[in-house]
């Protein structure tokens, strides 16, 4: 089917600490704005790996809106659908990373132009154009967000489209009844789950892989691609299961990783690459993302990914 992929959900700047440390209470070195936001990461992915891409979301008329659509204009994502809100400013995250890995992070969200997303006459037009509708799990509490992805699935599976479903969730969200009402609801309609093995775990309530992989596929859900971070991933359909070990890199900024991997694997698969291919690019897009400071200047042509490859080293299974 012809037509862009489309995602639905926020649009900030990430604005990261130099030095390791945990929290934001004391000055220190910043460096940054980079453009940023889960379904922004994914979609630029998306546009430079030269496939038709577009987002719904909205930005303030200030600098950090600015960075982020020339970004994604430069990298073939249309954003006639991402509405400049006068007066409203883009959102952030300011990000230090602690010395175990983990990191600590300061929002300006709800109340920034992403906490104010609105299916505008521009959504409607692109959502009603689309060939595959990506779902990202940060979205659903966010009621437009929520609204507009319910309100896109019957018409787009009607017309053939398909749906890809990141859950990007926390657990205290699978808690909350209501919350988990409408993951389900997405789950059911999904073409391609997007995992990673700890959210996983999650959806399985006590199962373990191979039960809640098995029950997913038996739902309908055509695909499942188990995202394990450095090890690699696991792709499952009918026909069996799929292991493809990561490359051996060193990690500078993980953010964007999981996102640039779900993004390179769909569009692989929807230009026709079978699955061992798609997992290998697909890793080898999470991969290099790690290795470059900031969360959407690692997001990868299939010129660079067949560079990467060549010069990486295969992660011992």
């Amino acid at each position: 089917m012809d037509g862009p992929v489309v995602t639905i959900g926020e649009i900030l700047v990430e604005i990261m600490a130099t030095k390791l440390g945990d929290g934001f209470l004391e000055p220190q070195s910043l460096i940054g704005p980079f453009p940023s936001g889960a379904p922004a990461i994914f979609i630029d992915q998306v546009g430079k790996l030269g496939a038709a891409a577009a987002i719904v979301s909205a930005v303030g008329d200030d600098d950090f809106g600015t960075l982020n659509l020339d970004r994604l204009r430069k990298d073939g994502v249309d954003v006639s659908a991402v509405a400049v809100l006068p007066g409203a400013a883009t959102g952030s995250a300011f990000v230090r990373y602690r010395a175990d890995g983990s990191r600590a992070f300061v929002f300006n969200m709800r109340d920034s132009a992403a906490g104010r997303i609105a299916a505008t006459e521009e959504a409607k037009a692109v959502l009603a154009g689309a060939a595959h509708l990506h779902v990202m799990g940060s979205g659903l509490p966010i009621p437009a967000v929520h609204g507009m992805i319910f309100a896109t699935i019957p018409a787009l599976k009607a017309r053939g489209g398909t749906i890809s479903f990141d859950p990007n969730v926390r657990r205290e969200t699978l808690r909350d009844a209501e919350g988990r009402a409408a993951f389900d609801r997405v789950l059911a309609v999904t073409d391609l789950f997007l995992p990673s093995g700890e959210e996983l775990a999650m959806f399985a309530e006590g199962a373990g892989e191979a039960e809640a992989v098995a029950h997913l596929l038996a739902a309908g859900v055509r695909e499942i691609v188990l995202k394990r971070g450095a090890a690699g991933a696991s792709h499952f359909d009918r026909d069996g299961r799929t292991d493809m070990p990561g490359f051996v890199v060193e990690e500078v900024d993980p953010t964007g990783a999981g996102d640039s991997f779900g993004a390179t694997f769909l569009v692989a698969r929807r230009a026709g690459l079978p699955v061992e291919r798609a997992l290998r690019y697909a890793n080898a897009a999470g991969a290099r993302t790690v290795t470059i400071k900031g969360p959407m200047e690692g997001t990868s042509t299939f010129a660079e990914l067949d560079a990467f490859i060549a010069g990486a080293t295969v992660r011992s299974p």
